[in-house]
């Protein structure tokens, strides 16, 4: 069982009653639809959700929320997060806000991109959160490093890991489980996304990317299976148009299992802020 943790350090995550760490090995396994639609779900149960977009070379978070020509601003606390709602039940940070052009690169070496997670980590304020989800970077680089020292004292629930069927994205993944332990990071779970192919005329299934890596890869390391979310082209739409997947597409074949990996998490945590 996870342990709960109300936050006691202060700063601005003092308000962050559970922080999680959406991780992959490879680029391209969907850790940001992850991310995102976990937010969505966790958000359609009544809890207070934000997203840390820390995936400096490729901040598409801000484009799957709809959120894109929006900027941070100085509050009296810190950095302001973006609100993606009407109800102000999401809030982002990303380093695509940051950025002049969407189309400009971040061309920074390793210690200023640590500073800049530093700083995103202890100067946004966040208030009060359920969860903080936390997008990285592919594999186990500075960057990962640099979040998980910042998060520590924050105790944070642990990684939700990404991987794809086939057995090079697995074999990546297997470090990245590596990685886990050496910073002494709990896994939460494993995902296994573009899990399938559900045709939207006749429901069959075709494995595009193979099928049961991830879970298989779960298993012999130990660690919980979250889920199989298959490929789903009304997935894909709203990620491109920033719409609310959960509550648009309840009939979609993804939808029962994005819903049940954040089940699954909600489960195991205790009663938020709601």
């Amino acid at each position: 069982m996870m342990r709960a943790h109300l936050i006691q350090e202060p700063g601005n995550l003092a308000g962050v009653r559970h922080i999680i760490l959406v991780l992959s090995g490879k680029g391209g396994v969907g850790k940001s639809t992850i991310s995102t639609e976990l937010a969505l779900a966790l958000r359609h149960t009544g809890k207070k959700v934000g997203i840390l977009d820390v995936d400096l070379c490729g901040p598409s978070i801000p484009r799957m929320l709809r959120a894109q020509g929006r900027a941070v601003h100085q509050g009296d606390s810190g950095w302001v997060p973006v609100f993606v709602d009407r109800e102000q039940s999401i809030s982002l940070v990303s380093v695509g806000f940051l950025l002049e052009q969407p189309d400009e690169a971040l061309v920074w070496r390793g210690p200023r991109k640590n500073a800049l997670i530093k700083q995103f980590v202890s100067d946004v304020a966040w208030g009060q959160l359920d969860y903080l989800v936390v997008d990285t970077p592919p594999g186990t680089s500075d960057e990962h490093m640099a979040v998980v020292d910042a998060l520590r004292p924050y105790s944070p629930l642990g990684a939700l890991v990404v991987t794809t069927p086939q057995a090079v994205s697995v074999g990546d993944v297997r470090r990245e489980l590596t990685f886990c332990r050496k910073v002494g990071l709990r896994v939460i779970g494993l995902v296994e996304n573009m899990s399938g192919f559900v045709c939207p005329h006749c429901s069959e299934c075709t494995n595009v990317f193979s099928k049961g890596g991830g879970e298989e890869l779960a298993r012999h390391a130990g660690v919980p299976f979250l889920g199989s979310v298959p490929l789903d082209p009304e997935l894909t739409r709203s990620l491109e148009d920033g719409r609310d997947f959960i509550q648009d597409f309840p009939d979609s074949p993804a939808f029962p299992a994005l819903s049940s990996i954040a089940q699954k998490i909600l489960s195991e945590t205790p009663v938020g802020l709601s």
